[in-house]
């Protein structure tokens, strides 16, 4: 694909946007590492939460829904979508926990949580095995996936991709180290508006086309199945559907039941973690965490699909002819082959957008595991903020280096998702309840991470289980080790407990025999409408999401009834969060 001056002028005025933005929050990044990491816990609402769904936008995103449904429907993203309620259940039981907890990071809740020498170790293991070995790895599959669509759409040798790759990183390291989280995440938001808006381009463009026909003519080409938004769910020998989602009904409720609370995946941890839990622990205050969340939420589920699936449905009556592997390139074929020049230069800059923001994210969240629960905490403890600052900058540049280094010894990235899910299958639970359950410790934990690896050995090499069935196995397995590993261990130190009530007061039944120690801590209560909100949190995402799909789809009826049930969903929200008593902020007014 052969780009005008005028692309060309557009692609370069990205970059240098970008870069001004780095250079702009330098200075104050510098100051101290609550400032590089957490932006000063000074993060508005819509920042925070516009820069968690630019991070889950990379460049292989719209790649992605584009193969589900070509080779499933619409209904094929039911693979993600079911991730709406641990997604919800995170806005309402936990953002404003892990607002109030104080921390740094996910992993530095380990001591905080925990008492002894497990809980140091887990939390030095954590920051090692995420913040470098799966943060290179999760780094390595956006490279690839980067690399794949610079080969379809400039035709770049393979042997020449390794270097472009290099500079991109290398342009994201400068402005992640300058800037810190502060330049971060207002890139992150430049750089979403960009992605959208090509995006949503090329969606208009390729419709248009008269091969195509419009949306119309995707209903009179593609068979009426394809547009089905939910999987058919049956008996395996009553399956016999071509063109849509189809799934056992123990499939479906593996994904629908189990994978969502169960399973901890990079972005949709249960309970929020990783960059997610970083955005959270950056906003304001604990009622601009909820609120980032639940717009973080809204927005990667309702406002980014539909783009991409109209321009993977085009793809089937465009390219009929690309092979079940290869039908994720349909999207960057249709790029390379449909647009007019000047718009190409927006496409290019809109994946480089989704590309940078990824990867500027998982720079600076992997960096504060390795310098704040590594190099802190167990090498250089009596540093001054300016040296840990330095350090964090160096280690951005490692970690660039070695993603690089996981890249060029990468071949595919099928399958990956499925390792993780079923690698991490079962943790999720304890996840969720060392917030709500004094008796979980640090063994519970390190055991609902070794367990998974143990019975996913056992499925794929002395089994016939397979994926999403094997959830069912993996995760009872899981279930049963961490608890019996649990009751075998000692129980936290009840100081650390009582320390860990007084700051995050959780409430609730499974903490009233340390309540009862500190009768003058205000603890937290209403969870009955914490959970109306969540099942209208759910309701809410599902009815905006397919309210628009009958709005695509020329339904209006069905568009009313869904946006209606959607308003008054919010409405529920709306009113609780209205009238819920905020805790004031004590971390900004020390």
């Amino acid at each position: 694909m052969s780009l005008h001056t005028f692309d060309w002028i557009f692609i370069v005025l990205y970059f240098t946007l970008s870069l001004g933005i780095g250079l702009y929050y330098a200075k104050r990044a510098g100051g101290n590492t609550r400032e590089f990491f957490l932006s000063g816990r000074n993060l508005p609402w819509w920042l925070a939460g516009t820069s968690m769904v630019a991070t889950t936008f990379a460049a292989d995103t719209p790649l992605a829904v584009t193969e589900l449904v070509a080779q499933n429907g619409i209904a094929g993203n039911w693979l993600w979508w079911n991730f709406v309620f641990g997604g919800v259940l995170t806005v309402f039981f936990f953002a404003r926990l892990w607002r109030r907890s104080g921390v740094m990071t996910d992993v530095e809740f380990a001591e905080l949580r925990y008492s002894g020498k497990p809980a140091a170790y887990l939390r030095g293991f954590r920051a090692l095995y995420l913040g470098i070995f799966l943060n290179a790895v999760i780094m390595g599959w956006v490279n690839l996936a980067m690399a794949s669509i610079l080969q379809g759409m400039f035709g770049i040798e393979e042997s020449r991709i390794i270097v472009y790759l290099a500079l991109c990183m290398a342009f994201v390291a400068l402005y992640s180290a300058l800037s810190g989280l502060w330049g971060v995440v207002v890139t992150d938001a430049f750089q979403f508006l960009i992605a959208m808006v090509g995006t949503v381009t090329l969606a208009v463009i390729v419709l248009a086309l008269p091969e195509v026909g419009g949306v119309s003519g995707l209903l009179s080409q593609l068979p009426s199945s394809v547009f089905d938004v939910f999987p058919t769910v049956g008996n395996s020998e009553d399956l016999g559907v071509t063109g849509a989602l189809a799934l056992s009904l123990t499939a479906f409720l593996a994904h629908v039941g189990i994978q969502w609370w169960a399973s901890s995946y990079p972005g949709a941890e249960p309970g929020g973690g990783g960059y997610v839990a970083q955005r959270m622990m950056a906003a304001k205050d604990e009622k601009h965490s909820v609120l980032a969340t639940l717009w973080f939420t809204i927005a990667h589920y309702c406002v980014r699909p539909w783009p991409w699936i109209l321009v993977g449905l085009a793809t089937l009556v465009l390219y009929p002819e690309l092979s079940p592997e290869s039908k994720r390139m349909g999207y960057v074929f249709a790029m390379r082959d449909y647009l007019p020049f000047g718009i190409r230069g927006i496409l290019v800059a809109a994946f480089f957008a989704a590309y940078m923001s990824t990867i500027a994210t998982h720079l600076n969240w992997g960096t504060s595991y390795v310098i704040n629960d590594f190099y802190r905490r167990f090498l250089q403890q009596k540093k001054g903020e300016k040296h840990y600052v330095f350090a964090s900058r160096l280690v951005t540049v490692g970690l660039m280096i070695v993603s690089l280094l996981v890249t060029m010894n990468m071949e595919t990235i099928s399958g990956a998702w499925k390792f993780l899910i079923e690698a991490g299958a079962g943790l999720g639970l304890v996840l969720i309840l060392r917030w709500y359950w004094w008796r979980i410790n640090a063994w519970s934990e390190i055991s609902a991470m070794v367990a998974p690896l143990v019975a996913y050995a056992y499925v794929k090499f002395y089994s016939s289980i397979q994926f999403p069935e094997s959830l069912f196995f993996i995760v009872a397995f899981t279930t049963v080790v961490w608890l019996i590993v649990t009751f075998l261990t000692r129980p936290v130190d009840e100081d650390r407990l009582i320390a860990f009530y007084r700051r995050v007061h959780p409430g609730g039944l499974l903490w009233r025999r340390i309540a009862r120690k500190v009768p003058e801590v205000m603890s937290d209560s209403g969870y009955g409408m914490l959970a109306l909100d969540w099942l209208s949190g759910v309701v809410l995402v599902y009815a905006v999401l397919f309210g628009i799909g009958k709005i695509i789809f020329g339904d209006v009826m069905g568009a009313l009834l869904y946006l209606t049930v959607a308003a008054v969903a919010a409405g529920v929200i709306g009113w609780d969060l209205a009238r819920r008593p905020w805790k004031p902020d004590r971390l900004n007014a020390v």
